[in-house]
């Protein structure tokens, strides 16, 4: 990881040697938050440890550092030094005595290690693109990534709708503070299966959270497990090919169990728990496979990923590993993730989504999403690389935002 330095000189000294013993590249090591905020641009650093001195934390460093995407370590030694932290809305500051493992545990930007940049899929033009969300059981924070998602696709000026597939544990609207007692997702389905869905009936249905700028539609998922038989395989694609008439991405969180059960009954036309989530699969253009990078999970991840495969094309799929810490996977985690998940499962590039709890217990507790909550959060950074890098092609963006300006003229 690349990693800039503005500390006291004795602290410098006491951690730098560790830092590089430790893997991680030292691009910049200032004497002034002055001196580091001019040297970001160049050094390119990914995370900077500063002291929460008036000398080495200054709020024009903090601007530079949001700009360029460089998340802030801060080293307290004093009350002082906290209340300036928190003044500066940083993350709760480390003790400047700390020794470099207990600083190495904050450093949670993560970069997209990406062997061959996967195929982008086409900009949005009259048919929209749907995204759906996956993974294996064990809670690998599946929904929390959709939502993250959705919102990151909509503050990049794409009209956006959130759909809840899960026939298991649907709780998209929880997670949104919006109440479920009329599903979104299945009145839709409803309505597809009489043919009868068009974009004015989706906006009816559909629940608006946030503003008008990085806002999105939900359709909600069954607030009772039991309600599954309503999300049937052609219900589910029709819905989701509606969807592209009315927005221009959908993203689609859908349920764990890839099991063909089908295969498990003797009547062909039972319905099927498992027809909605594979059905919002294979209508994806793209799948984000999410699993959780701890021992545990990375066994569930590996075990199901064989299984996604044979549901979907190889080339569609964007494995994310979620909730990426060293206190559960060791020291260098990217490294260890990544080597594991190459020797195991064959995957070359996959991007990591560090484990923040501060930013997602705020985000949980207030119904928000991160780049509400908690713009500077490791977690959201990670999902906000993400879209930009794999999921928005940059000739889109680039339309979106001139279009209203040649308008104007």
């Amino acid at each position: 990881m690349r990693i800039a330095f503005a500390l006291p000189v004795e602290v410098e000294d006491r951690l730098a040697t560790d830092a590089v013993r430790h893997g991680h590249e030292l691009v910049a090591r200032c004497s002034t938050a002055h001196e580091l905020a001019s040297r970001i641009d160049a050094a390119k650093p990914e995370v900077a440890v500063v002291a929460a001195t008036e000398r080495h934390l200054t709020e024009s460093l903090v601007t530079v550092c949001d700009e360029a995407g460089v998340r802030i370590v801060s080293l307290a030694g004093s009350d002082a030094d906290r209340r300036r932290a928190a003044d500066l809305r940083l993350d709760e500051p480390i003790d400047l005595e700390s020794s470099w493992p207990e600083v190495e545990k904050h450093l949670t930007v993560v970069p997209m290690r990406v062997s061959e940049p996967p195929p982008s899929i086409p900009p949005p033009t009259e048919h929209g693109v749907v995204i759906a969300v996956w993974g294996p059981a064990g809670a690998p924070g599946r929904t929390t990534v959709a939502i993250n998602l959705a919102a990151e696709l909509a503050l990049a000026g794409q009209t956006v709708a959130l759909a809840d597939a899960d026939t298991y544990s649907g709780s998209v609207a929880p997670s949104l503070g919006m109440l479920d007692e009329a599903p979104g997702f299945a009145a839709a389905c409803r309505l597809a299966g009489a043919d009868s869905l068009d974009r004015a009936e989706l906006q009816r249905i559909a629940q608006r959270y946030g503003p008008e700028r990085g806002g999105f539609d939900v359709l909600t998922g069954i607030g009772r497990p039991s309600r599954w038989p309503e999300l049937s395989a052609s219900r589910v694609s029709g819905s989701l090919q509606r969807c592209r008439e009315w927005a221009d991405f959908t993203v689609v969180d859908t349920g764990f169990s890839l099991e063909a059960d089908d295969d498990l009954s003797a009547d062909l036309f039972a319905p099927r728990r498992n027809a909605a989530g594979i059905a919002a699969l294979r209508e994806a253009d793209r799948v984000v496979a999410v699993g959780a990078a701890d021992p545990v999970g990375l066994s569930r991840f590996l075990r199901a990923h064989v299984d996604l495969l044979e549901t979907v094309r190889t080339d569609r799929v964007l494995v994310a590993m979620n909730k990426l810490r060293a206190s559960a996977i060791g020291l260098n985690p990217v490294g260890q993730v990544t080597q594991t998940l190459a020797r195991f499962g064959g995957i070359e590039s996959a991007a990591m989504i560090p484990w923040d709890p501060a930013a997602l217990d705020a985000a949980a507790l207030t119904g928000r999403t991160l780049a509400d909550v908690a713009p500077r959060s490791a977690a959201r950074i990670a999902v906000r690389d993400l879209v930009a890098s794999h999921l928005l092609p940059a000739p889109a963006v680039r339309a979106k935002r001139r279009t209203p300006k040649a308008a104007a003229r």
